[in-house]
């Protein structure tokens, strides 16, 4: 296999602008011509335009440790987590793009009501609603199928099985049990964590557990959440995430997030990966 630059991570200023080009090629499915739209980006915002090309696609986006799948998958929930409602609107395009579905896209948007909460999830989704229609020329979409209608028994024994994979088998396999312990850790809050983020929403198979890990870690990262990715970076783990891809997630956010928030996440992470390897 041929090495690229973004492996050896030198590379020319010509080889950095030619991956740019071709990333940005990508997210358009090849609509517009990648050259023409570089100059036009430069012209109507200068230095902040060209840095737009040559460092967010030519350093990041061309990187080989992440699919541009999983790249979108990341950008869109970073997007939704912060109200960046304009660039949520593009990136729905470039997801589609990469392969996301848009039943993907609408499931990242449930998780995060759950890790952002509801008003950005509510106002990210009608964003890409109205992406949609846009793109299939209607002013109404189908109507979509309702969330499962659960007893609080039924939840928990949902919540236990995903608990059980979130910590590779180290929580109880008890559901009453398991629910006490948090519920002593956090009172109520646990109690709804319990019913909600994992009964509910780690259950549902719309996206796999290890998409799901990208999208809890992107949102704690941006959210400074750093206690909470103590618990989720090893979750991911357990999810079939490998090391270099959880870091690659910290790579996307110093574009998306910003650098201190990506410091901030790769520093928790880093205790996460350290607390593991003195367990073993």
């Amino acid at each position: 296999m041929t090495t690229t630059g973004a492996e050896t991570g030198s590379r020319t200023h010509a080889e950095r602008r030619a991956a740019a080009l071709e990333v940005f090629e990508r997210f358009t499915n090849g609509e517009f011509d990648a050259e023409r739209a570089r100059r036009a980006m430069t012209r109507r915002h200068g230095a902040l335009g060209t840095f737009a090309f040559d460092v967010v696609m030519g350093d990041v986006w061309s990187r080989p440790q992440l699919s541009r799948r999983d790249r979108s998958l990341i950008v869109i929930t970073v997007l939704a987590t912060i109200g960046s409602n304009e660039e949520l609107s593009l990136h729905t395009d470039v997801g589609l793009n990469h392969g996301l579905e848009r039943t993907e896209i609408e499931e990242i948007l449930i998780q995060v009501a759950a890790y952002a909460g509801f008003p950005m999830a509510m106002a990210a989704s009608r964003v890409v609603d109205d992406r949609f229609r846009t793109l299939d020329g209607v002013e109404r979409l189908p109507e979509r199928s309702p969330g499962p209608e659960l007893d609080d028994d039924e939840r928990e024994r949902r919540a236990v099985e995903v608990r059980q994979t979130l910590t590779a088998g180290r929580a109880s396999s008890d559901p009453a049990e398991d629910m006490a312990r948090l519920v002593e850790h956090l009172g109520e809050v646990g109690r709804i964590a319990y019913h909600w983020a994992f009964g509910d929403l780690w259950a549902r198979d719309e996206l796999s557990r290890r998409d799901r890990s990208i999208v809890v870690i992107s949102i704690l990262t941006v959210l400074r959440g750093t206690d909470e990715l103590a618990f989720h970076v090893p979750a991911g783990l357990n999810h079939g995430l490998s090391r270099t891809e959880i870091e690659e997630i910290m790579v996307q956010m110093t574009i998306y997030g910003g650098i201190p928030r990506a410091v901030e996440g790769y520093q928790a992470m880093k205790k996460a990966f350290a607390k593991i390897d003195a367990r073993s």
